[in-house]
């Protein structure tokens, strides 16, 4: 007797190239649906920046996507991405070099030995110390070059990929979000809202401080899973791709004089990379720049051979082909908004939906169309020069301190950058970290659903008590 079973077929994530694709498409759409619109663009005096004339827009002629012009947003999103792709290329590759000396695995080694049985304390002191980071100069795309050491020590520890990824990056995105002395988000803001800079900091620190309590409370808990039962792990195949990388703590390989010297130029490339963006303004090139020496010196210091070198190099850029290609797909869905005339037109409809709530609910109001508009448009001092100009006069209107509707941007802009798929930021991280973003959003939605009802509290509590000075 046969017993046919029909089997029910799972729902499969379709491929994150499908799902961005996907994306694009549904913008392209939209561009034949919303009407076309444009702001004038002026310089303010106040911070020399380009922003939006509020009172300026204005219905243009429509430029709905053509067919063709589908295909066209991809390797156009490469070209406007092309120093994020390159840059996650050269990281892979420099940091491969590294690798490939042994210095990594056993600095590491003796760090993981000397944090036996206190592995809980690695993730809050690296979220604390990249929230600095994140506070203080910004840290975004920058964290990049951080995550390949978190994942080895968190793995070297028990835990995977996404806890190392976590540690760091959320670290810094709790610190890029609570804004406390940020200047590409805060402090452009509050030029624009022609408000003293970074005041209003207390408070800042004090979501700072929740923000930090949440997250940790969050990434330990599902790390403490991970390495009391590996199979839970939201990255379980990339684990076992990875298990030969995973540095044994019953056998690590001796520190010779070669390896402290590949060490002490790590610590020196980082710190010049530290010091360059705080004294002289660098970003992706500068430190692709710095990166991709550190990875040659520490070669040659290693006893790596040039031809040893640019294999290795080689090598780690190949690995990471997958995602530093999401960022430039990822880019391709800004590129159809912009060409065809409708991220105004989205600004200014969320804006006068706004002005017509009611005053209790307004300040949430501004929250939520913050969080719409940094979808499309995730640059931080981005959306401060296109979005402060009309909010700023709007909180005036309703009757809202315009450092409360510096708060709910500086909120809509953060929190979502770690989950959005147009987060230049984001894709680079994923790529290095080679998490599909699938399973990031997996792991991330119930923190990041945490956060924005945190967000909401802080703002409701910020009005109510009159966050100024004015």
């Amino acid at each position: 007797m046969s017993v046919n079973v029909i089997e029910k077929k799972k729902f499969k994530v379709p491929h994150t190239y499908v799902i961005l694709f996907s994306v694009i498409i549904i913008m392209a759409v939209l561009t034949y649906i919303i009407p076309a619109g444009q702001f004038e663009r002026v310089k303010d005096p106040n911070t020399g920046r380009t922003v939006v004339d509020p009172a300026s827009f204005h219905v243009v002629e429509q430029n709905p996507t053509k067919l063709f012009d589908l295909f066209k947003a991809v390797p156009k999103g490469m070209k406007d991405a092309a120093s994020i792709v390159f840059f996650i290329f050269i990281v892979g590759g420099a940091f491969q070099i590294i690798t490939a000396t042994g210095a990594i695995e056993a600095g590491i080694g003796k760090i993981a030995l000397a944090l036996k049985g206190k592995e809980k304390l690695l993730i809050p002191i690296f979220l604390v110390l990249f929230s600095i980071a994140g506070g203080t100069f910004g840290m975004a795309e920058e964290a990049i070059v951080f995550v390949p050491i978190g994942i080895a020590l968190a793995r070297a520890l028990g835990f995977d990929a996404i806890t190392g990824t976590a540690m760091i990056t959320l670290g810094a995105a709790c610190g890029f979000t609570s804004g406390f002395m940020n200047p590409f988000t805060v402090g452009v803001a509050q030029g624009i809202a022609e408000l003293p800079l970074f005041s209003g900091i207390g408070l800042r620190l004090i979501i700072l401080v929740f923000m930090l309590i949440v997250t940790a409370w969050y990434v330990m808990r599902y790390g403490n899973m991970v390495k009391k039962d590996p199979s839970k792990s939201i990255v379980r195949e990339l684990e076992l791709e990875e298990k030969d990388k995973v540095i044994d703590l019953t056998n690590i390989p001796k520190l010779e004089s070669n390896h402290y010297l590949v060490l002490l130029a790590v610590v020196a490339g980082f710190g010049f990379i530290i010091w360059g963006v705080f004294k002289s303004g660098w970003y992706i090139t500068e430190i692709g720049s710095m990166f991709l020496a550190m990875g040659i010196v520490g070669g040659f210091l290693g006893k790596l051979g040039p031809s040893k070198i640019a294999e290795e190099f080689v090598k780690g850029a190949r690995s990471i082909v997958f995602g530093a290609l999401v960022v430039g797909i990822a880019r391709g869905i800004l590129i159809v908004m912009e060409d065809g005339l409708i991220i105004d037109s989205i600004i200014n409809g969320l804006a006068l939906a706004i002005k017509n709530l009611p005053k209790s609910i307004s300040v949430l109001g501004m929250y939520v169309v913050q969080v719409i508009i940094n979808f499309f448009i995730p640059s931080g001092s981005g959306q401060a020069a296109a979005t402060m100009p009309i909010m700023a006069p709007l909180a005036d209107v309703i009757g809202v301190n315009r450092q409360v509707a510096v708060t709910a941007y500086q909120f809509g802009d953060g929190f979502t950058n770690s989950i959005i798929p147009t987060s230049a930021a984001l894709m680079g991280v994923l790529s290095i970290a080679k998490i599909k973003y699938e399973k990031w959003v997996k792991f991330l939605w119930p923190l990041m659903l945490m956060w924005l009802g945190l967000g909401a509290i802080f703002l409701i509590i910020a009005n109510a008590i009159n966050y100024g000075p004015f």
